[in-house]
């Protein structure tokens, strides 16, 4: 199974939907760095509608109004899709983490450590190099597993693609 949102906001709300197997839409799933505990939006926090006012929460927005632009309904987030008070779920998850990623239409990578704010192209690339995201242990996997990858900063700006990056991507790994 896998549990999605949806991509439009409901009254500023995100909703999760279960889908099994065959009956699975496209959507699109976000790669991030994890920031400190009780940041982020966890799954309890989004069933209960406590989540907006924790940081990771822009995120989710980010997620939802990119996948929307792009013209999809849903999107998958790992810190709030997935029941970690359940070992069973958590243990599905963990096991079917390649394959949501290979299965997205699209990867969006939020890099939460690179601003692209009113700078120009060899400002954010240093910040690029340097980012968190390279030296996490499920990076190799998000980077391989969905075909279409896309790297967005921090205000939500595309700073380009898994093609287009290429050269940045191969110097830093």
């Amino acid at each position: 199974t896998l549990s999605l949102h949806d991509a439009l906001p409901i009254y500023d709300e995100f909703n999760l939907r279960e889908f099994f197997d065959d009956s699975i839409p496209r959507y699109a799933i976000l790669s991030h760095t994890w920031r400190l505990d009780g940041e982020e939006v966890s799954f309890k926090d989004l069933t209960e509608g406590t989540g907006k006012k924790k940081a990771g929460y822009s995120k989710i927005q980010f997620c939802g109004e990119q996948a929307a632009n792009d013209g999809l309904q849903y999107f998958w987030v790992d810190t709030c899709c997935i029941d970690k008070s359940s070992s069973a779920e958590l243990s599905e998850a963990i096991n079917s983490m390649f394959l949501w990623y290979r299965n997205a239409a699209k990867c969006y990578v939020y890099l939460a450590d690179v601003s692209a704010d009113g700078s120009d192209k060899l400002m954010w690339e240093s910040a690029f190099l340097e980012s968190r995201w390279f030296s996490r242990g499920w990076t190799l996997q998000e980077l391989l597993a969905p075909t279409l990858v896309e790297f967005f900063s921090l205000e939500g700006k595309q700073l380009g693609d898994k093609k287009s990056l290429e050269r940045q991507i191969y110097e830093r790994t």
